[in-house]
C-alpha cells in the first residue's frame, strides 16, 4: 500500500531530493548556477510550508502559500532549463519524478490558493 503523505512531507520529501540531485550535478559553471538555484528554490517550499501553518489570518495563509507556489514553479521551470541543456536526464525516473512531484505540488497550492480565496470573508 502506497503512503499518503500530508504536504508538508511532499514538500521535505522533494527538497530532500532536490538536495541530493544538486549534489550529484557535475561541477560545471552552468551546473553549479543552476544547481544552486534549484537547492535554493527546490528547498524553499517546506521552509515556507511551515510558515503556512503559522498564518494569522486567511490573507496571510494566502500570502505564505503563494510564496511557496513561487518557488515551486521557479524550481520546474529550473529542472526544465536543466532538461533541455542536457544536465537533467528525464528519462531516469528520479529525474521524472522531481518534475512529476513540483509539477503536483504547483496544482495542490494552485488549487489551495483558490479555495482559500474563494473562502476569505475580506477579499482584497
Amino acid at each position: 500500500m502506497e503512503r499518503k503523505y500530508d504536504i508538508e512531507d511532499r514538500c521535505i520529501v522533494l527538497g530532500a531530493a532536490i538536495v541530493k540531485y544538486t549534489d550529484s550535478l557535475p561541477s560545471t559553471k552552468a551546473a553549479n548556477h543552476l544547481g544552486s538555484q534549484l537547492l535554493r528554490s527546490g528547498t524553499a517550499p517546506a521552509l515556507h510550508y511551515g510558515e503556512v501553518q503559522g498564518a494569522e489570518s486567511p490573507r496571510d495563509f494566502i500570502h505564505k502559500m503563494g510564496i511557496a507556489l513561487k518557488e515551486l514553479r521557479e524550481s520546474k521551470n529550473n529542472m526544465r532549463v536543466q532538461s533541455l541543456a542536457g544536465l537533467m536526464d528525464l528519462s531516469k525516473p528520479d529525474h521524472a519524478w522531481l518534475m512529476k512531484e513540483c509539477s503536483e505540488l504547483i496544482a495542490i497550492f494552485n488549487a489551495s490558493i483558490k479555495t482559500a480565496e474563494k473562502n476569505n470573508p475580506r477579499k482584497k
